[in-house]
């Protein structure tokens, strides 16, 4: 049974001290997970994951391989329930989340290829250089336009399509303000700061897509198990070979989040399960498709109720 179930996972920002703890206490077997990362990335990940600090979390090259090992112990959790997903997506890094789930590459490599994602992405950029923001109520090519002009002053950009007017704008501190300044006059509802310091998914990060081509042609890929809606294309891929361009161009393109939404929904996805820390999704998929029903796996609370509700519609 369970058709119309589609898996989603987040990216970062989702973050947090303390998160995944509560499951893995509550399923010892989880520790298994986080000493399989640890071994990778050479320092206790379920330390870092549990106990922080904050300002370690947060340093990029950390918080990448923190959330993937945290969305795939969350996971895990859900293999009683004998799932069998149309369709897989993730939102950035929550794309090799998604990947994992889908059977595209070993969890050991996903670790690995994020920790040096997150480096690169942090040495894109001098620090303190970049800056990204939230605009809301603007429609998309409104927000195209503003970072066209604002491009006269330095490099900005459309980094995600979050959700029906919500955009993430990001690039060199001079031209986000600038895009800001322009947006207001546009009729630009708010302007958010966000505390990411990293333009992400701008031009600003082709150097850093450039040397993560080499580490994706250094893995083995498989055939996904289940389609995977791409960020930078919102198309479905399930062929190896197509897996590694699709991550490359993700670094420098926009998140095409909203419309990944709406083709997971067209596959006949009806019940969007987030997993992993967090519910930034379920909140964006809730403005994206109202008529969607939405779980999220990221406590031992929100697991049972999802479970509860996935074996309701399985035996409906």
């Amino acid at each position: 049974m369970n058709s119309g179930i589609g898996l989603v996972f987040p990216g970062q920002g989702s973050q947090s001290v303390g998160m995944g703890k509560a499951l893995c206490e509550a399923h010892p077997i989880l520790k298994e997970v986080y000493a399989e990362a640890s071994s990778v990335l050479g320092y206790d990940s379920a330390a870092l994951c549990f106990e922080g600090p904050a300002e370690r979390l947060n340093l990029t090259e950390n918080t990448q391989p923190a959330l993937l090992v945290s969305s795939i112990a969350a996971l895990k959790t859900l293999d009683s329930a004998g799932l069998n997903p149309i369709a897989v997506a993730g939102h950035s890094l929550g794309e090799y989340s998604a990947l994992v789930a889908a059977g595209g590459l070993s969890f050991q490599d996903a670790v690995g290829l994020v920790q040096k994602r997150g480096r690169y992405m942090s040495e894109a950029v001098a620090p303190g250089t970049g800056q990204v923001a939230a605009l809301l109520g603007l429609t998309p090519d409104v927000v195209r336009e503003v970072c066209c002009e604002a491009s006269s002053v330095g490099v900005v950009a459309a980094a995600n399509f979050n959700s029906p007017g919500q955009v993430v704008i990001a690039g060199e501190k001079a031209a986000v303000e600038r895009a800001i300044e322009l947006a207001k006059g546009k009729g630009c509802k708010k302007a958010i700061p966000l505390p990411v310091s990293v333009p992400v998914h701008t031009p600003l990060m082709q150097t850093a897509a450039d040397r993560l081509a080499k580490d994706l042609a250094a893995v083995q890929w498989s055939d996904l198990k289940m389609p995977l809606i791409n960020n930078a294309d919102a198309k479905a891929i399930s062929r190896a070979a197509d897996i590694p361009p699709s991550l490359v161009r993700q670094l420098p393109s926009s998140v095409l989040w909203e419309d990944s939404v709406h083709a997971m929904a067209k596959m006949g996805v009806t019940t969007f399960v987030e997993v992993g820390p967090g519910t930034v999704l379920t909140g964006l998929i809730k403005r994206i498709v109202p008529e969607a029903k939405l779980l999220n796996v990221n406590d031992p609370k929100s697991l049972d109720a999802t479970l509860q509700a996935l074996s309701a519609t399985h035996s409906a």
